[in-house]
């Protein structure tokens, strides 16, 4: 490994139904238990039922959020569509593959890697067993190769399939007993890992972080739309949201559903939507009208591959231009992007309190990396729920003007029913009173009043994440940043020196703090996961930068790893000497 810290990667591949996700989700839980860290991403192909599946994780002794540059070990149930995924698994002479001999040929990109290969009876051994299965065994082989405690393991099985009944607890028991004692050819070596700190830990994916830190900001009322890979934010939060007195409605679709939360929200409760790109796109209209009307309203926005119906199930960055930039007219508007997993919880809190604060809308947008991955992390600090909406009260003994021109550019809100607090909101341009106008006047007042809020409040450090100095400065934001931040820690180890900035506020740009932090930088390596440079642009329109900038913009589906932005930054070190 290219850094100190002591971690496996290990994919675990087969068709659909063959149960490879399941083995994943119970080495993560293993780790956990075992105060270990870790990370899965899951890759999947957009059919509904079948195809292929792949559940690729990191374990290690210290927090992971993104995926090394290759793989230890590769476990395959079949090979069945598993060219469709061998990009995403990179492999080595170093590599170790485990297949099962009837599993059927092994696709020439594989075999190509130089990997080791050795074959494990699987089937057989799963068949062995009455009502066994393939994944319980590889389970148990696992576990074995990766020295972990069998208890912590057969505790996992039991509590996972608690709901299916005693024989399948039995025969999955079974099953793992039979792989963890399966005797691998040659006692191939695993280094142990071995927790750094022993601690409770939580297993966590983005979108549910999302969706706590939601609920964290005060978020009661929730109307969405299912959609991949946005749907797990509304999972997750059904169950919950009630508990707290809240409610989560499925709408029929998009419309509906951005329509709902601006009435809700008007209506005095704090609102959230979640949707991914497509439905972003059907959005667009209501969030203007929320822009307009001055209505506080949430949107997490789970980027997937596009356009049009794109890529639903991988990951890119490339909604960042209709986030900042997809509504008609000028209509500013809050745009904000986690940082990892658990900084979703942060952040989408903070949007909430941003959007409350300042009555507009705030979009937070993560993707299907971030959303549809796990990670074991120590357990976050838990801040008080927010209850009740915070807003502006009308003055006393003055005629009440929802809009009116204020220094701060906030206008006094009313929850609808308040004595003397009636007022119009809706669309149109208005008076100070609300009442419907088109003279420009008004016009250029309210255009004023709804920029002037967003450029003068104080969003204050949280702007961004600022990690390490020197003359090179790398700059990205959202899910980019864990690799971008690994790279700089790899490069530290060698001596040499970066700065990284993440910006986690993309709208309203903060231009005088980020020109701040570029003092002293001479390079710039602009690093985003998409295709038309769509950071960089952003970037270019809104801040001034160093002359000498270069940028690193891969498109989904492949992540970005560390090795790759190492690498970029060596040979701008090669050119800066």
């Amino acid at each position: 490994m290219s850094t100190q810290n002591c971690t496996h990667s290990i994919a675990i591949t087969g068709s659909g139904g063959s149960g490879a996700i399941t083995v994943g989700n119970m080495l993560l839980q293993q780790a956990a238990k075992n105060s270990l860290y870790g990370f899965m991403r899951r890759s999947v192909g957009p059919q509904i039922r079948g195809g292929e599946s792949a559940a690729l994780l990191r374990l290690s002794d210290q927090p992971v959020f993104c995926p090394d540059d290759r793989f230890d070990l590769l476990i395959a149930f079949d090979w069945r569509n598993a060219d469709r995924f061998a990009l995403e698994i990179p492999l080595d002479s170093q590599s170790l593959i485990i297949t099962d001999p009837a599993s059927g040929e092994i696709p020439e990109v594989i075999q190509q890697s130089g990997a080791k290969i050795i074959e494990v009876p699987l089937k057989k051994m799963a068949s062995a067993v009455s009502g066994g299965r393939i994944n319980m065994v590889a389970v148990g082989l696992l576990t074995a190769l990766l020295k972990m405690p069998a208890e912590v393991a057969t505790d996992i099985i039991s509590s996972t399939l608690v709901k299916k009944g005693e024989e399948a607890i039995k025969s999955s028991l079974d099953c793992f007993e039979t792989g963890f004692n399966y005797e691998l050819p040659g006692k191939l070596p695993c280094p142990q890992l071995m927790a750094a700190e022993p601690g409770i830990r939580w297993n966590i994916s983005g979108n549910e972080a999302a969706g706590l830190g939601a609920l964290q900001g005060g978020v009661r009322f929730v109307a969405a739309y299912p959609i991949t890979p946005a749907t797990e934010v509304l999972e997750w939060l059904s169950p919950r949201i009630e508990k707290i007195g809240g409610t989560l409605l499925q709408a029929e679709d998009e419309l509906a559903s951005i329509n709902m939360a601006i009435g809700a929200s008007f209506g005095g409760t704090v609102s959230m939507t979640s949707t991914s790109g497509p439905g972003l796109s059907l959005m667009s209209e209501g969030i203007g009208l929320a822009v307009a009307s001055e209505i506080p309203l949430i949107v997490v926005n789970v980027t997937r591959g596009g356009p049009s119906t794109g890529i639903p199930t991988k990951s890119e960055q490339s909604d960042l231009n209709i986030a900042l930039n997809g509504l008609h007219g000028d209509a500013p508007h809050l745009v904000l992007a986690p940082q990892n997993i658990t900084d979703c919880i942060d952040t989408t809190r903070w949007a909430v309190q941003l959007a409350e604060a300042l009555q507009t809308p705030a979009i937070v947008l993560t993707d299907q990396f971030q959303g549809q991955s796990r990670c074991i992390t120590p357990v976050p600090e838990s801040p008080d729920l927010a209850m009740a909406r915070k807003v502006a009260q009308p003055e006393k003994d003055k005629v009440f003007e929802r809009y009116a021109i204020t220094e701060s550019g906030i206008s006094p809100m009313a929850i609808p029913g308040t004595a003397d607090c009636s007022y119009t909101a809706d669309g149109l341009e208005h008076k100070p009173s609300g009442q419907p106008s088109s003279i420009a006047t008004d016009h250029h007042d309210q255009l004023d009043k709804r920029q002037r809020k967003l450029d003068l409040f104080e969003f204050g450090e949280k702007w961004a994440d600022i990690h390490g100095d020197g003359q090179l400065a790398i700059i990205t934001w959202g899910s980019s940043t864990a690799a971008v931040l690994e790279a700089a820690q790899r490069l530290k180890f060698t001596g040499q020196t970066v700065k990284v900035i993440s910006i986690r506020l993309l709208a309203p740009a903060q231009v005088d703090s980020l020109e701040k932090e570029l003092i002293g930088v001479n390079r710039l390596l602009v690093v985003e996961q998409s295709h038309s440079r769509q950071f960089y642009h952003y970037l270019r329109a809104h801040y001034t930068l160093p002359d000498k900038v270069n940028v690193f913009a891969e498109p989904g589906p492949l992540a970005i790893t560390p090795g790759t932005i190492t690498h970029a930054v060596q040979l701008l070190k090669g050119e800066l000497s």
